[in-house]
């Protein structure tokens, strides 16, 4: 199996929303084509984004997006983001969700990033293993989220 990691090219957009199919069983509707061509193109110009494609023989299986986010403290470090990780069901438990995040950690350490982070709302052990497997620690922080009124 050659497996391959990199930043997505621009013309993979439509490989990149069949990934999505896979993220989360339920999803809001994406708006009209030209709204979410305008944000993919805005994603792929921002040299602090990196959305990483993993490929099996060219065909696109997993994905993250990578967000070095500049920082005043810690040095001036910037520090880095995990959003949006997804695995074709097929290429599931074949150790390249984990290559994936290592790239995408190996990236944020070449921008100097001082700590990255990525939540989850997955419960199940086999999710959180997986994290852990990829260099993420759980315990060290305590997440919150908030959300517009709907």
């Amino acid at each position: 199996m050659d497996i391959r990691i990199r930043d997505a090219h621009p013309n993979e957009l439509p490989a990149l929303l069949k990934l999505y199919e896979h993220l989360h069983a339920e999803d809001e509707t994406l708006p009209d084509a030209e709204i979410v061509a305008q944000v993919w193109d805005e994603l792929c110009a921002d040299p602090k984004l990196h959305c990483l494609i993993a490929t099996v023989d060219d065909t696109p299986v997993a994905s993250c997006i990578l967000a070095v986010i500049p920082n005043l403290t810690r040095g001036a470090r910037p520090y880095g983001l995990i959003e949006n990780v997804v695995t074709h069901p097929d290429y599931r438990r074949q150790g390249i969700g984990t290559a994936l995040l290592r790239h995408a950690l190996a990236l944020a350490w070449e921008h100097r990033c001082y700590k990255v982070m990525l939540l989850t709302g997955r419960k199940d052990e086999g999710v959180l293993r997986f994290y852990d497997k990829a260099g993420f620690r759980q315990g060290v922080k305590t997440g919150f989220i908030a959300y517009p009124n709907k």
